[in-house]
C-alpha cells in the first residue's frame, strides 16, 4: 500500500526568478533507506479561458524557450505574492491580451507534474471577455492575441496546434468528456 515517505530535509540548490530548484532528503515507509529528490518549487499558476459574447475564445501565440517553438495557448501566468487565483486570472487576461469580463468561474485545478513540481494549476471562465485597452506584457512577452470560435478548439488539440499540457488539461474542464453509463 502507497504511503507518504518520511522528510528529513531540503537545501535550496538555485534560487530562480521563477522557481526555486530544492534537493530534498526523505525515507522510504517500505525499506528504511533515505533517497534524495529534486523538486521545483514554484507559486501556484492560474490559466483562463476567455470567451467573447460572440462565443469566441482568446488566444495568446508566444515563443516558448524549452521547445523553442511558437505555442498557442490561453492567458495565464504565475500567482503574486498574496494574490488570489481569480485574482490573477483577470490580472493576466487583461495584461497579456487587454481583454476584460465578468467575474472569473473556477473550473478545475491540476498538479502541472507532481514529481517534480510542488505548485498547482487553477484553471477559469471568463465570459463576456471584451477587448479594454492595450495589453502591458512584461519585458519577457511578446504575445500575439487571437479570437478562435470556441468550436474550433478541439480540432486544434487534435490537429496538434495547441500542443501545451496545461492549456488541454483546461480544455477538459470546459468540454469534460461524456459521462459513462451506468
Amino acid at each position: 500500500m502507497a504511503q507518504p515517505w518520511k522528510f528529513l530535509n531540503s537545501k535550496i540548490l538555485q534560487s530562480c526568478r521563477v522557481f526555486t530548484l530544492n534537493k530534498e532528503r526523505y525515507r522510504s515507509p517500505h525499506t528504511g533507506r533515505e533517497h534524495d529528490f529534486y523538486l521545483i518549487d514554484s507559486p501556484d499558476w492560474v490559466n483562463v479561458i476567455p470567451l467573447t459574447p460572440e462565443g469566441n475564445v482568446i488566444l495568446v501565440k508566444q515563443y516558448r524557450f524549452g521547445t523553442k517553438e511558437i505555442s498557442l495557448e490561453i492567458p495565464g501566468g504565475m500567482l503574486d505574492e498574496d494574490d488570489t487565483p481569480a485574482h490573477a486570472a483577470s490580472r493576466e487576461l487583461l495584461e497579456e491580451t487587454g481583454y476584460a469580463g465578468d467575474e472569473p468561474i473556477f473550473l478545475g485545478t491540476v498538479h502541472p507534474n507532481p514529481a517534480i513540481h510542488t505548485n498547482r494549476c487553477h484553471t477559469y471562465l471568463i465570459k463576456n471577455a471584451v477587448f479594454k485597452n492595450p495589453p502591458k506584457q512584461d519585458s519577457t512577452e511578446d504575445i500575439e492575441v487571437q479570437s478562435v470560435p470556441i468550436a474550433e478548439i478541439p480540432r486544434l488539440i487534435r490537429d496538434g496546434k495547441i500542443t501545451h499540457a496545461l492549456v488541454i488539461a483546461a480544455f477538459y474542464w470546459y468540454f469534460p468528456p461524456p459521462s459513462s453509463p451506468g
